[in-house]
């Protein structure tokens, strides 16, 4: 029993055609969409010359284009990643990239692979579907966990604005121009469009839901009542500051004392796989006697059935709610 070299071939075109995703984006729009830079986007594109108006409208078309879009059969499963993840690429943009990268991993198992046309027209298609998506899942929780840690920050240098006598739109505005990516294009234009006459506390809501962030619908909860009822907004968002950095210090800690039990279950899951493969290497005859037989397919069946619920039964042990 050999090892076929087919399944590698596959899984290195995946991982080119994944590869290719972001190198697509990232020429398209340039290292100011990348989350980590530090100019924040929207102060980009002004200090490139673009209108206040105009990068507000652009911001706001990326920001909910992908939501209107999720009537698209093939685009439904991909709307609400890409809406979190804040994918400049509008959704026809996405189809044709992912068409693109079926073409690729065609022609890429065309000339690695003897698979039949069939075979390699619906690997083509699930390849640049799962890239995509695989791609479009990684930026949406990367970019959520960093909102996540940000936005204590941000809270806190609101709290000193206001505390020094500057009005919440201003402190708004500070935000935007001192924290970088992602939260600070939102906060942007959450004080463009205050600026332009919306309610702040509205925005702060429509930004929370579209985000499905409780912290964020926190904030915008507290903004609203002081706007209602009155009180000091400086300390409310003080105390709120430090909620949040005390919850996410938790969270953090839940992570850590679950790390072992998560790798646990990756480990136990993968070893039998690892473990296949260094026998067919060293010994590549060893299971030619019980490949034969009847019961074999039904026990690799029954095998994979434990190993993936091995996954699915240790990830809902340590997925403890914060």
């Amino acid at each position: 029993m050999s090892i076929p070299i087919e399944p590698i071939i596959y899984g290195l075109i995946f991982v080119a055609v994944l590869v290719l995703v972001e190198g697509i984006y990232l020429t398209v729009f340039g290292k100011s969409i990348s989350l980590n830079n530090k100019v924040n986007r929207r102060l980009d594109m002004l200090e490139k010359g673009a209108a206040r108006e105009e990068v507000l409208e652009q911001l706001r078309k990326e920001m909910s284009q992908h939501l209107r879009s999720r009537s698209v059969p093939l685009y439904s499963i991909l709307a609400d990643k890409a809406q979190k993840a804040g994918i400049a690429f509008s959704p026809t943009q996405l189809i044709m990239v992912m068409v693109v990268l079926m073409g690729v991993a065609f022609v890429g198992m065309t000339v690695g692979t003897g698979a039949s046309i069939q075979v390699r027209i619906g690997v083509s298609v699930v390849m640049g579907i799962s890239a995509v998506y695989v791609w479009i899942n990684g930026k949406a929780k990367k970019r959520m966990s960093m909102i996540e840690e940000q936005l204590p920050d941000a809270v806190e240098l609101m709290v000193r604005s206001l505390r020094v006598g500057h009005p919440f739109s201003s402190a708004l505005n500070i935000v935007a121009k001192e924290i970088p990516d992602p939260l600070g294009s939102e906060m942007g234009m959450i004080s463009d469009e205050a600026a332009y006459g919306r309610d702040v506390g509205e925005a702060l809501k429509a930004m929370a839901e579209r985000m499905d962030m409780q912290d964020m619908r926190f904030l915008a909860v507290a903004v609203t009542i002081q706007q209602t009822s009155g009180g000091n907004l400086a300390e409310i968002l003080d105390g709120l500051a430090k909620v949040i950095r005390s919850r996410f210090k938790l969270f953090r800690k839940v992570n850590a004392i679950t790390a072992e039990a998560k790798w646990s279950g990756k480990f136990l899951s993968g070893f039998p796989l690892l473990a296949l493969i260094g026998i067919n290497i060293a010994q590549p005859n060893y299971y030619d006697k019980v490949m034969g037989t009847s019961v074999f397919v039904p026990a690799c069946l029954v095998v994979a059935a434990f190993l993936i619920g091995n996954l699915i039964v240790m990830r809902m042990l340590v997925n403890i709610k914060v």
